[in-house]
């Protein structure tokens, strides 16, 4: 009993983030950081199956909206970075100049990705001819195969999405889930007939996004972010960001909208009704193991994790009391879980023999839902004890125990969601002001570390950068859901109706 005390007295307290997450990434068992590659953690079995309940989810939606899932290789030849480095640094640059991408010469455009990949130069003792790289995301392969598959306007909607590991050779600071450097990702890519279609499609992805926050039991600011800060070869990026408990935002999922610009860069165009021949409008969409790093951060508490019940490993453990002094206590638990299973709940019995005390602290590190206990005096009364991970104990017959833990979940979920929202609420300031004087920009009030200012905003680039550089924070874009009545621009004093949202940021 003593090692498990020293395990839930070695979390740090909550509020200590920065020490508190990746003491329980660990303690919780959901990966090994010791692999001698920084930023490329092993996954332990409860931390995977964590991940593929939360893949589920999305295979569940992408199921649902009729994309279909594919599969393509790890390594792309250098001259298809090199045709993705052409068109993103063209757009970057004419993005920076003010003018149509068309007017730009080949001579001046940067460089591109190069610096951020991992390079396979070698086959054996080889140089290869063309060197290779690890995807990072997946346009270059999936547009060079999609301009095959299209051919007429018969072959759109094409919609399609992957779940693959992505390596990007990070150089700041790793953090399980967070910063990584293979990077477990899920990626949507979409072609369609015209604008219309990928307008519709990033309005379903919106919808898809809400789906899965609300089973993952927490909110996020979404935000159309500025373009300064959108994907250059993007038209605009919808960014969805989670707000962590030290109120730094995490961004868990982006979807961009390129209109026609890939298209024409990989000559993907088909022909319509009329025989005439268009260039495919597109969008993208991924997430990634953020995910699960957002769940672990937003619902866990001083004791460990709490996992959201559609997303937990083991939604009900049972845990035989004395089974030593009545042998009818541990068939009686078995023949419980199996209804349990029969009914599609993911249980696990635990016969360990060791203390009582000892398996609560290791079934509340690692956040199932609820824990069930049985022993002789539950078995004459015919009930049994359930402990829910939010709080709370409560004994139930075991007739109808089915319903009763179903119950059960759902109030963790709604519980969940609740102390969510109020953390982002009150996390969410409004911006204290900010005046020109004489001798520059002065803020009407003081910054507070860990909160997320919002305000009204409907001004230049050069506006958001006194902001920017007043705060030491990051415009997150222009808020999905605006405000109802317009208001004075915290910069110009223009009345709007734009919500924006300054934060630091993951």
């Amino acid at each position: 009993m003593a090692k498990h005390d020293r395990a839930k007295r070695g979390i740090p307290p909550k509020t200590e983030f920065n020490a508190w997450y990746p003491a329980i990434v660990e303690i919780a068992d959901l990966v090994d950081k010791r692999y001698p590659i920084k930023g490329m953690d092993v996954w332990k079995p409860y931390g995977w199956k964590a991940m593929t309940l939360i893949d589920g989810l999305t295979r569940a939606e992408m199921e649902r909206t009729d994309h279909e899932e594919y599969n393509f290789p790890v390594l792309i030849p250098e001259d298809l970075l090199e045709k993705e480095n052409r068109l993103v640094s063209r757009l970057k640059l004419a993005r920076e100049q003010g003018v149509d991408p068309a007017e730009l010469r080949i001579d001046e455009e940067e460089s591109g990705f190069k610096k951020e990949v991992y390079w396979v130069k070698h086959a054996g003792e080889n140089e290869l001819d063309v060197p290779m790289f690890l995807r990072p995301t997946s346009e270059t392969p999936m547009y060079t195969m999609f301009a095959l598959w299209v051919r007429s306007h018969g072959d759109l909607p094409l919609k399609t999405f992957q779940i693959v590991n992505t390596f990007r050779y990070e150089t700041k600071q790793t953090r399980s889930f967070i910063r990584v450097r293979e990077i477990h990702f899920f990626e949507a890519h979409t072609a369609h007939e015209n604008q219309a279609g990928a307008d519709a499609q990033i309005d379903e992805d919106a919808e898809i996004i809400q789906n899965l926050l609300h089973d993952l039991c927490f909110p996020a600011i979404i935000s159309r972010r500025p373009v300064w800060d959108t994907f250059p070869g993007a038209w605009y990026s919808m960014a969805v960001d989670v707000l962590m408990p030290n109120g730094r935002t995490l961004q868990v999922a982006t979807y961009h909208h390129y209109k026609d610009q890939w298209a024409k860069a990989f000559e993907l165009n088909y022909e319509d009704s009329t025989g005439k021949t268009q260039f495919c409008h597109q969008t993208t969409f991924g997430m990634s193991e953020r995910l699960l790093g957002a769940v672990v951060g937003m619902h866990g508490d001083d004791a460990g994790l709490i996992f959201p019940p559609k997303v937990a490993p083991i939604q009900v453990v049972l845990m035989p009391v004395a089974a030593h002094v009545d042998e009818n206590v541990l068939p009686k638990v078995h023949a419980v879980a199996k209804e349990l299973q029969t009914a599609g709940l993911r249980v696990k019995v635990d016969e360990r023999d060791i203390r009582p005390g000892a398996k609560h602290y290791d079934w509340e590190i690692k956040g199932v839902p609820i824990r069930l206990e049985l022993g002789p005096r539950d078995l004459a009364a015919d009930k049994c004890v359930l402990s829910l991970r939010t709080g709370g104990k409560e004994e139930h017959p075991l007739n109808g125990l089915q319903e009763v833990i179903v119950d059960c979940l759902g109030r963790i979920e709604n519980e969940l969601r609740a102390r969510s929202t109020d953390h982002l609420s009150e996390r969410i300031h409004p911006f204290p002001g900010i005046s020109e004087s004489k001798s520059g920009w002065v803020l009407d009030g003081p910054i507070d570390d860990g909160i997320v200012y919002e305000m009204a905003f409907d001004g230049k680039d050069s506006d958001a950068e006194v902001l920017e550089k007043a705060t030491g924070l990051a415009f997150l874009g222009d808020c999905s859901e605006p405000y109802e009545e317009a208001r004075p621009c915290a910069v110009t004093g223009r009345m709007t109706t734009r919500r924006q949202h300054l934060a630091r940021m993951y």
